[in-house]
């Protein structure tokens, strides 16, 4: 018999919905065609990768010398780690010394190896909704509790509602920029504001709640728009990430943990990171792919195509009569159920499948009464879906 946990995992609808969506689409292209399913569920990135990945991917695996492919230190190989060091302390604007970085299975296994480092069972992790939806399962695996906090209306941090939440069980915030699934930027100020609030729950609590940053569509941004550094801003910190998205190789599972070097505890947390690694089987990052990236970690795929995307399905919901949230980066689309269907998205995203399109419920993400379209497909997806969401819209 299997835990009762996991039983109610399984039975809640809205838990792995995007996934099952991912395999139904597959059996729609087998039925109907694949230029008439319009697919926009999951998050898998459809360009090439560079071919600066591909040029090493070729060398590297004609590497036959002894012990290629054995194990290394848990933390990964030293010339990967100072890659992402590199990498880091370009992004952060401080600098990052490799003895911060821990290799990971990509970005989810980074958070997983954090929550296992700083959660006690009952603690809490506040996240500003709508959010991830694996993230409540990665705290849950440690013995802690998301707690979603409100959003304001554009999606901007609410820092008096994160403020309000803030208790001594809390652990951390994630801060998810671009935030998937509205493609929402958290501003400079709005970080900095987040700070001081942490600070000052510090200095009375005791317990300086870490911010955790999971960072996979960082080099995603529209319109000249970068994403914030927060190592300047709170001592308390740590960057998740991964390749998955900006290298377009989601499938190889290759991420990082960097600890931001001016915490209170950094040494002891790289430490509970590497040996979070360890216990939890990962052991150690993919070997191959540590050399994979530790030579074309800056190469970069042609984000302006999603931008030329963005701009397209953004026209096709102004057709359709749909109010959404116009992304600053990432590749989702984030929109409102439209009215008559009293904010179901779980019923509405049952709908859109009769006219044989695909998207994700926003009650997934914390977000009821919206939708999530994946853009990162096909342009003639995106182009031939047009009157199909149209006459999903005008009928019922």
């Amino acid at each position: 018999m299997i835990a009762r946990n996991m039983k109610s995992i399984l039975e809640n609808p809205a838990n792995g919905v995007i996934r099952k969506m991912f395999e139904e689409g597959a059996l729609l292209k087998k039925k109907y065609g694949e230029d008439n399913v319009y697919d926009f569920s999951i998050g898998n990135p459809d360009l090439d990768p560079p071919s600066e990945v591909v040029e090493a991917i070729e060398e590297i695996a004609a590497d036959t010398s002894p012990m290629c492919h054995g194990y290394m230190p848990n933390p990964g190989y030293m010339q990967a780690r100072q890659a992402m060091a590199e990498k880091t302390s370009l992004e952060q604007g401080t600098a990052v010394p490799a003895d911060c970085v821990i290799m990971s299975v990509g970005a989810a296994g980074a958070m997983n190896c954090v929550f296992k480092a700083l959660l006690n069972v009952g603690d809490e992790v506040i996240v500003p909704a709508p959010y991830f939806a694996e993230y409540g399962h990665y705290c849950a695996n440690h013995g802690g509790t998301l707690r979603p906090v409100p959003t304001k209306n554009d999606f901007s941090l609410d820092i008096d509602a994160i403020k309000a939440a803030l208790t001594e069980k809390t652990a951390a915030v994630i801060i998810n920029s671009p935030n998937n699934p509205t493609g929402r930027i958290y501003s400079r100020e709005e970080i900095q504001a987040l700070s001081a609030v942490l600070t000052a729950h510090g200095e009375k609590t005791g317990r300086y709640p870490y911010i955790v940053c999971d960072e996979p569509y960082r080099a995603i941004t529209y319109g000249g728009k970068k994403v914030a550094p927060v190592f300047p801003e709170y001592r308390q910190a740590v960057v998740v990430t991964s390749f998955a998205k900006n290298l377009s190789v989601p499938g190889e599972r290759i991420g990082y943990i960097a600890v931001n070097p001016a915490s209170d505890d950094a040494s002891e947390m790289v430490a509970a990171c590497i040996l979070a690694t360890r216990i939890l089987g990962f052991v150690n990052a993919p070997a191959f792919f540590q050399k994979v990236i530790a030579r074309s970690w800056n190469a970069r795929c042609d984000y302006s195509l999603y931008e030329k995307r963005c701009r397209e399905i953004m026209e096709i919901m102004d057709y359709a009569g749909l109010q959404y949230a116009k992304p600053e980066g990432a590749f989702y689309l984030f929109v409102k159920v439209p009215e008559g269907w009293n904010g179901d998205d779980m019923a509405f995203t049952e709908h859109l499948k009769k006219f044989n399109i695909l998207c994700a419920p926003g009650t997934g993400f914390g977000g009821k009464g919206w939708f999530r379209i994946s853009y990162c497909v096909a342009e003639k997806t995106i182009l031939n879906s047009k009157e199909a969401f149209y006459k999903a819209i005008h009928s019922k």
